[in-house]
C-alpha cells in the first residue's frame, strides 16, 4: 500500500485540497503511539501492509501494543511455556504457521493467519466414539502424520457414530465456523476400506439443546471418484442399496422410496496426508453464543444413516474433528 492510499484512508477533506502525498506525510509524522492506535483497529493483514510505508509506521505496526490486540486474551495461557518469543508479532506468526497442543495433548490450537480467528482440532481421544473401548472393533495407534499421540483405527463395526463438543467461549465471537471430520484410509488401495463406499453418513452440527443443521457426507468415494455434490439423496441411497449406477434418464421410483432434500458432502484431500469432509457450520455471535443468547456449547455428530443398511464398516483412521472459521469467498 502506498503512502497516498494510507493518506486517503486516515485523512478528511485535507487530502483533496493538499494532495494525497501531503496527507500521508501528516499521518507519518503522528506520534508512534497514535499510529499504533490506528493500526490495531484494523487487522493483521493491514498491519503487515502498513509496515512497508515508512520506518516510523513500521515501528508502530510491529509494536507489541498492536499485535497484542490481535492475539486472543487467553493466548498466553495456551502457549506452552517452553516456547519463547521475542515479540507479540512473532507469537502471532508462530501460532498462525503451526498449531500447539493443549488440554493434555487432546486438542490443538492455532490462529487463522489473515483474521486472527481461533481454530481448533479435537483429537479422536477427545471425542465420543461408539464401541471405542472394544479392541475387536477399534485400535489406538500412533501415526507419524498425526499431530496427536494417538489416532483411532477402525477395525470393523456395524454401528458407527462419532460425537464431539466445544464450548463457545473457546471460539472467536462474531464468526461463522465450519466443522470438518479429518480421516484417511488405513491402507493405500481402494479395497482397504469396507462398508463406506457410496454409503452416506448423517452429520449434525448445532448448539446443544437446539435444532441443528443436518447434512449427509460420504467418507469413501465411489469407484469412479467423487460424484455426489448436489445430487439428490434418493439417487445416492438407491445406488447404495441396489448396486445399480445412477441413471441418466427419469425412472419410476422404487416402492417405499422417499425423496430426501439436501446434498451429499464429499471428502477432499488436505495435502497433509489426511482427507476432510465438512459436517456443517455454525455462527457464534458477538455475545459468544447463538442468536437466542443461551447456547453455550456446540455439538457435532456423524453417524450411520437409518435409511441405509447397517453394513460392516472398516479400514479408516480418524485423527479428529477440526473447527475453523469461514474464509472470505467460502460458501456455507
Amino acid at each position: 500500500m502506498e503512502q497516498s492510499q494510507l493518506g486517503n484512508l486516515h485523512s478528511s477533506g485535507g487530502s483533496r485540497r493538499n494532495g494525497s502525498v501531503g496527507a500521508a506525510v501528516r499521518f507519518d509524522t503522528l506520534p508512534e503511539d497514535c499510529i499504533s492506535m490506528v493500526i490495531y483497529r484494523t487487522s493483521p493483514r493491514v498491519a503487515c501492509v502498513m509496515a512497508s510505508v515508512s520506518k516510523t509506521v513500521k515501528s508502530a505496526a510491529e509494536s507489541d501494543s498492536v499485535w497484542e490486540k490481535f492475539l486472543p486474551r487467553e493466548c498466553s495461557s495456551l502457549v506452552p511455556r517452553s516456547l519463547e518469543f521475542s515479540s507479540k508479532k512473532e507469537m502471532y506468526m508462530s501460532l498462525a504457521d503451526d498449531s500447539v497442543l493443549i488440554d493434555d495433548g487432546k486438542k490443538s490450537f492455532w490462529l487463522e493467519k489473515v483474521s486472527g480467528k481461533k481454530c481448533y482440532m479435537l483429537s479422536a481421544m477427545d471425542l465420543k466414539i461408539a464401541w471405542i473401548n472394544f479392541f475387536l472393533y477399534w485400535n489406538w495407534n500412533k501415526d507419524p502424520e498425526s499431530k496427536f499421540e494417538k489416532v483411532a483405527h477402525l477395525r470393523h463395526v456395524c454401528s458407527f457414530a462419532i460425537q464431539g463438543n466445544i464450548s463457545c467461549e473457546m471460539l472467536s465471537k462474531g464468526t461463522h465456523y465450519f466443522v470438518y471430520l479429518v480421516f484417511k484410509r488405513a491402507g493405500s488401495g481402494p479395497d482397504s476400506t469396507d462398508g463406506f463406499r457410496d454409503m452416506p453418513m448423517e452429520a449434525d452440527v448445532g448448539f446443544v439443546g437446539k435444532e441443528s443443521s443436518k447434512t449427509f457426507v460420504l467418507l469413501e468415494p465411489s469407484w469412479c471418484g467423487y460424484r455426489y455434490s448436489s445430487i439428490s439423496l434418493t439417487t445416492v441411497f438407491r445406488e447404495a442399496r441396489t448396486g445399480r449406477p445412477r441413471m441418466r434418464f427419469p425412472r419410476k421410483e422404487v416402492e417405499g422410496e422417499r425423496e430426501i432434500d439436501g446434498i451429499v458432502e464429499e471428502p477432499k484431500e488436505r495435502g497433509d496426508g489426511w482427507s476432510e469432509v465438512k459436517l456443517g457450520n455454525v455462527y457464534v455471535n458477538d455475545g459468544g453464543c447463538d442468536d437466542d443468547g443461551d447456547g453455550d456449547e456446540i455439538e457435532f455428530v456423524v453417524k450411520d444413516n437409518q435409511r441405509g443398511k447397517r453394513l460392516r464398516k472398516s479400514g479408516l483412521i480418524f485423527q479428529g474433528i477440526e473447527i475453523r472459521p469461514m474464509k472470505e469467498g467460502e460458501e456455507e
